[in-house]
């Protein structure tokens, strides 16, 4: 039996950009992306802390040092520039495995600077 867990967590993450023209996904700044140890590509599950809305997605790598996070395609009708989110990646295991799960959660302040890990 394969379960889902939380991998790894952005904890209040500020949205600094939309762009509706974009094919989809979320820019990520490249350190907080490997922070967290979420991936470019990986499917994530993005919840809007400001409005409540929820969406899937997959990351794409913004510029190092930019501290981008930035919502593309039609999901950018579900977020303004300034609210705050958490982005989740999660994984599937074993139950034999459950004692072994740690998610990496990485909490950022309103600049999207690490604040704590």
């Amino acid at each position: 039996m394969q379960l889902h867990f939380l991998r790894a967590k952005l904890h209040k993450a500020r949205v600094t950009e939309t762009d509706l023209n974009y094919n989809g996904s979320v820019s990520i700044d490249e350190d907080l992306l490997k922070a967290s140890g979420i991936h470019e590509f990986e499917k994530v599950d993005i919840y809007n802390i400001t409005n409540g809305s929820r969406f899937t997605t997959y990351t794409i790598k913004a510029e190092a040092g930019s501290k981008k996070i930035g919502i593309n395609g039609a999901a950018a009708h579900l977020v303004n520039i300034g609210d705050s989110v958490i982005i989740c990646a999660y994984c599937s295991i074993d139950k034999s495995e459950i004692d072994s799960i740690n998610p990496k959660v990485i909490q950022l302040d309103a600049n999207n600077d690490i604040r704590n890990v």
